[in-house]
């Protein structure tokens, strides 16, 4: 078990990236380039990356032939249906230095790493809850997150802000070498939060990893209903569970995969939403990685052995009790909800707040679609000193 998490920093939009989508990554290359340097260094030590190398192929040859794939079999087909997304790559790559080969292989990591065996393992943990109307202390919708991922991924986290010259601009939580976004919010107020699924069903031909969704509908939607629309029309590649919500008050759990989505709002006279990472709708399900799957010997040694849907199914209960406890909620006790240790306090793979032998809760962000703020804290959310944010 890590010991602790990366050295901790205050959060702060480290870019602001305007104009063409090619500009747009030139920007966020150059601000970002020793983080992009330096992450490309560490995929040695990412064991889910490292640990499919031949024993008989040096990791230098395996890192480049893994990068010539990605760029082969994926950003170079990508660019007729995404040529925006496949332009801001294009540009991160020009103002980080590192060349198209790699930049690609950071964009398409997840899915292609995922992809084992015919099905998709999920790459984290993740939870995420949004309050609105009676359930709101403040009558506002909000969105809180955990993002549970590898502590040395940590620093290559930033927030960047998306200026298009067509578009909508946002608020986007990322990570340093990625064109799409995890999570975001726009002008209009509309906000999207990301938590992988692990799903069975593959794209016909190269899709866009979601992440790269999420950031076109943040620069075309304004609000649930039309991000919802525009996600389910898009090629894409990989299995999640979106939380949106947007200014009106609207709120909604969006299940993907790459071959279908199902929208769950809450039900009449209710006013709170939450998932962490198992589908709920019957349609979903039959594309998600059966309940008694688990994790092989391939996996990351903490993981083998391990039920996949496990810690999923725990803080599903969790949530469910404590946020059954308290019928009002505001920025506080949401952060309160989202920290919590079990009915034992004692901190593990499948509490809310996520201190595992694997996976850690990494960055916390609440998201308010009508006073256009956001809140992150790069930390567990035991620990979380929340920066708050504004669109200018």
């Amino acid at each position: 078990m890590p010991a602790k998490l990366s050295i901790k920093r205050s959060a702060s939009v480290e870019v602001v990236c305007a104009g063409t989508p090619y500009e747009m990554g030139v920007a966020q290359g150059r601000a970002l380039r020793s983080k992009i340097v330096a992450a490309r260094a560490d995929l040695a030590r990412i064991e889910s990356f490292s640990g499919r190398r031949p024993r008989w192929m040096p990791y230098w040859t395996y890192r480049l032939f893994a990068e010539r794939k990605a760029w082969d079999a994926f950003a170079k087909p990508l660019a007729g249906d995404f040529p925006q997304t496949t332009q801001r790559i294009a540009g991160i790559a020009e103002g980080s230095g590192i060349g198209l080969k790699p930049t690609a292989l950071f964009n398409v990591l997840e899915p292609m790493l995922s992809s084992v065996g015919g099905c998709t393992a999920c790459p984290g943990a993740c939870s995420a809850v949004a309050v609105r109307g009676t359930r709101s202390a403040t009558g506002e919708p909000i969105v809180a997150r955990n993002f549970d991922y590898l502590p040395l991924i940590q620093p290559y986290y930033a927030i960047r802000e998306s200026r298009p010259a067509e578009g909508f601009r946002s608020l986007d939580f990322t990570a340093a070498p990625l064109a799409g976004a995890v999570d975001g919010m726009n002008e209009r107020g509309l906000c999207i939060a990301y938590d992988y699924a692990f799903t069975t069903d593959l794209p016909e031909r190269p899709a866009a990893p979601i992440s790269m969704v999420i950031a076109e509908a943040l620069a075309r939607c304004g609000t649930v209903t039309e991000a919802a629309a525009w996600i389910d029309s898009r090629k894409r590649w990989g299995g999640g569970l979106l939380l949106l919500a947007d200014a009106t008050g609207d709120i909604a759990s969006m299940e993907v995969s790459s071959t279908r989505s199902r929208l769950r709002r809450p039900a009449e006279g209710e006013d709170v939403l939450f998932h962490t990472n198992a589908f709920s709708e019957a349609l979903m399900r039959e594309v998600q990685i059966p309940d008694d799957a688990v994790y092989d010997h391939r996996a990351p040694g903490p993981l083998q052995g391990r039920r996949l849907h496990s810690s999923s199914d725990r803080r599903d209960a969790r949530f469910r009790e404590l946020l059954a406890r308290t019928d009002v909620l505001d920025a506080d006790t949401l952060a309160a909800v989202m920290a919590d240790h079990g009915p034992d306090d004692q901190p593990a793979d499948d509490t809310p707040c996520v201190h595992g032998s694997y996976w850690f809760t990494t960055a916390c962000l609440q998201f308010f679609p009508q006073s256009k703020r956001l809140r992150v804290a790069y930390d567990t959310a035991c620990q979380a000193r929340y920066e708050t944010l504004r669109l200018s």
